[in-house]
């Protein structure tokens, strides 16, 4: 036997909000002895835990340790009983999606399983393999796919440690290491029920579920305040951008009615038009990529000339990206290269994307998904331009508002070139974007802060139930504080 004492468990803590959840799992004590566990995927136990594989935690009468039901979708109706999939399994609680049935009459002919309120589900399939949950109340009858196991624990073992168990890093490494499959991994349920876990009587384990109850339930909801804080944040930059481009900096200039319903007053003297009247002269100002046949796949293998996509606009990257064409190519398609300075804007699936081509981008020509803007530098500049697009929501609330549709899928040259756009006199334009990018910056830097907190939270989470189910820390003794605060968070008026 080992005292373990000593040990460093603080892989996890985590800074939350006021000073809570900086806990890491080595402030709680350990278990005065403890002994090799028997088990290749733990080192050492407390020395009163026994080992047992997961099959022989099911062997009294009423208990069950059995796949689910292969059922297709030829058999699933609108109503009925209720059919849950691997899907609804989360790591350590149910998931409410889907909705699937199967009728009283298929049911029987495939001789299906009932799944009871209490019962865990073990998923062997997709990432992370074997996590598991207890069955809430569904409202009705409930039966479950062939990929998860239904798991109805002997009396002697407690279903919260289990799923907590089961939603432990060593448990999830030792089934990912056991899983296989070439396109979708998954664990038999041979090997998911020879795999041997170690466990505490029923009395240590009901512990260390309540504790867990607790501690998780706080942890979950730091979390929980962290993502509103992001989300407050999210929404604070965007009101302030919003104001900036529409509005202006200076609180006491006169304004005017912008003849826009949406837009409403902006300062009198700027202009309000559409963007076609702030763009170059030369033909072709507003261009979108090639389209149909005249760039295919198989012309973006090889060549010296890049072909930017909208990964490049996403990642503001244009040195990256693996598509060229040929000098054939090119010169065919021609018309379509995009220079240094030009505002690049994503037009499918993720739109209204923008960056500026830098001046030492490669020579290359418009992916078809991009469009190009040049712009007219006595009226308006590209990165004033580029802000709006990217930025403001404006051109998203103009497509909305045309399409009257929440859904936007393509951008066409001619939508961009009548978007209804404030444009307030160069030297101005200048100011903003520079109060931009300050603002841009600031809300970043909280909400990068906001992300690492959640990051240590999740961590020091995880941290914690893996301490707990497998013995570095007791908990025998640990009772729940009388009261504890709930977190708060404002947004500051910042920038």
């Amino acid at each position: 036997m080992t005292n373990l004492s000593g040990t460093n468990l603080n892989n996890g803590a985590a800074v939350g909000p006021q000073g809570e959840g900086r806990e890491s799992p080595s402030m709680f004590p350990t278990y005065s002895a403890y002994k090799d566990s028997g088990v290749e995927w733990l080192e050492q136990v407390p020395d009163h835990w026994c080992s047992i594989p997961i099959k022989y935690m099911a062997l009294e009468r009423n208990s069950l340790f059995l796949d689910g039901d292969w059922i297709e979708s030829k058999d699933i109706s609108s109503d009925g009983i209720r059919y849950i999939t691997t899907g609804n399994v989360g790591e350590g609680a149910y998931k409410e999606q889907g909705a699937g049935f199967i009728s009283e009459e298929t049911f029987h002919a495939l001789g299906c399983t009932e799944v009871y309120e209490g019962d865990v589900l073990v998923s062997r399939l997709n990432n992370p393999i074997g996590r598991a949950c207890v069955v809430p109340d569904l409202g009705g009858r409930v039966v479950t796919s062939v990929d998860n196991v239904i798991f109805r624990p002997d009396s002697k073992f407690d279903k919260k440690f289990i799923v907590y168990l089961f939603s432990s890093e060593e448990y999830f490494k030792h089934t990912s290491n056991l899983a296989r499959g070439a396109t979708m991994q998954r664990i038999s349920r041979g090997l998911l029920g020879n795999i041997r876990v170690v466990t505490p009587s029923f009395e240590e384990q009901t512990q260390i579920a309540r504790f867990l109850d607790h501690e998780t339930a706080r942890i979950d909801a730091l979390i929980e305040e962290q993502q509103r804080l992001i989300e407050l944040l999210k929404e604070k930059r965007q009101a302030v951008i919003s104001h900036a481009v529409t509005k202006g900096l200076d609180p006491t200039v006169q304004m005017k009615a912008s003849g826009v319903e949406w837009l409403g007053e902006v300062p009198a003297h700027w202009d309000v038009g559409a963007l076609k009247h702030f763009i170059s002269p030369v033909p072709g100002a507003i261009k979108t990529g090639p389209f149909g046949s005249h760039l295919k796949s198989e012309d973006m293998k090889e060549g010296p000339y890049k072909v930017f996509n909208q990964r490049s606009v996403i990642d503001a990257d244009f040195s990256a990206g693996d598509n060229f064409i040929s000098e054939e190519k090119f010169a065919e398609l021609r018309g379509f290269t995009a220079f240094p300075g030009d505002v690049l804007v994503t037009t499918r699936g993720t739109i209204g994307r923008a960056a500026i081509l830098p001046d030492n981008a490669e020579v290359g020509i418009l992916h078809p998904c991009l469009l190009r803007v040049q712009v007219d530098e006595s009226k308006i500049t590209s990165s004033y331009l580029c802000r709006l697009i990217q930025e403001s929501h404006l051109l998203k609330t103009q497509l909305s508002l045309m399409s009257n549709s929440t859904t936007i899928e393509v951008i066409y040259s001619e939508t961009m070139a009548n978007l209804l756009i404030p444009v307030p006199p160069i030297t101005e334009q200048a100011q903003i974007a520079a109060f931009l990018d300050d603002v841009i910056s600031k809300f970043g830097a909280l909400t990068s802060d906001a992300n690492e907190s959640v990051r240590l939270l999740q961590e020091r989470r995880s941290a914690l139930i893996s301490a707990a189910v497998t013995g570095k820390i007791d908990v025998r003794g640990w009772q729940p504080p009388v009261s504890t605060q709930a977190p708060k968070f404002e947004v500051a008026e910042a920038v």
